[in-house]
């Protein structure tokens, strides 16, 4: 069974076949793609997704034309299939409602002394109804895309009050260089990943998540003791300690990127249905979250401790 939680194990990633990726690739001369470890393989058998056998639209009408003029025939064009364009549309429209609910939460959730409080009280409570959210979708069969763009709107009010608090109150110009940050490490990882110089495969897949789960563990525990001890718990997220946790942040928003190519990668390569176009920008959005609020922090400790 594939998981559903987009951040902690990517979908694509299954229990019995590992990733898709990396059991089987498409075969010259043969399918489009192999079926062992194929999500979406068109054989029947265990395949949701897979077109009857007396399906009078699996046929190409135009095979023995095309073997008539000496050319071999062609498949049939696939339709209700994902393409890169429906990933970059469904992205963008999430990322763009993402970037309207913040910029709104900025112009009228003020952060001065006499409203932080209210303020924050918003953000917080946005946090935690994106975070619901985002589970909520995250454990779901199929995609939602009003619960996506939910997700994106509630999200992007908590980025906008504390973008806004660090921005006015920390670091002028904070929220630019964390935004600059963020398309720097998307436009790196995007261009090793297409050169090939990060391969994901099952080693860097198991490195990550374990990485990950130790990190937002180390995160918890930071948190609970600054909830009932004061201060900043154990300092994971302050001085020259938060400062190395913080680059470690970025190191893990970057590996999550490189999963969620292969995610995009794999499933334009083994015909994944259209809605898989919507998990795909959700995952890009909440790992893009990540990498932009790892960049807003470190900025806010080199800051503070100048």
């Amino acid at each position: 069974m594939r998981s559903r939680n987009p951040v902690f194990s990517r979908r694509g990633f299954s229990r019995d076949n590992g990733y898709a990726g990396f059991n089987a690739a498409p075969q010259a001369g043969g399918p489009a793609v192999a079926t062992q470890g194929n999500p979406y393989a068109q054989g029947t058998q265990g395949n949701p997704y897979a077109q009857p056998a007396d399906n009078p639209y699996a046929q190409n009408p135009y095979a023995q034309q095309d073997l008539q003029y000496g050319t071999p025939p062609q498949a049939p064009a696939t339709t209700g299939r994902m393409t890169m364009d429906d990933v970059v549309i469904r992205t963008g429209s999430t990322l763009g409602v993402l970037v309207v609910t913040a910029a709104l939460a900025w112009a009228l959730l003020p952060v001065d002394d006499a409203n932080i409080g209210r303020s924050y009280g918003i953000g917080i409570g946005a946090a935690l109804i994106g975070m619901v959210l985002a589970l909520v979708q995250s454990f779901k069969r199929k995609a939602s895309p009003a619960l996506i763009l939910s997700y994106a709107a509630f999200e992007g009010v908590f980025l906008g009050v504390v973008s806004s608090v660090v921005d006015n109150r920390i670091a002028d110009g904070a929220a630019m260089q964390a935004v600059i940050g963020t398309m720097a490490v998307f436009a790196g990882v995007l261009i090793a990943y297409k050169a090939g110089w990060i391969r994901v495969n099952r080693r860097f897949y198991g490195f990550v998540m374990a990485a990950a789960l130790g990190f937002v563990f180390l995160m918890m525990v930071n948190l609970l003791f600054a909830v009932f001890g004061g201060g900043d718990g154990l300092g994971f997220r302050s001085g020259a300690l938060g400062v190395v946790f913080g680059i470690v942040g970025v190191i893990l928003g970057a590996c999550f990127l490189a999963l969620d190519f292969k995610q995009v990668e794999d499933g334009l390569a083994y015909g994944a249905p259209r809605e898989e176009a919507w998990l795909a920008a959700f995952g890009l959005t909440l790992t893009l979250v990540w990498i932009y609020l790892e960049f807003l922090r470190l900025i806010a400790i080199l800051n503070s401790n100048d």
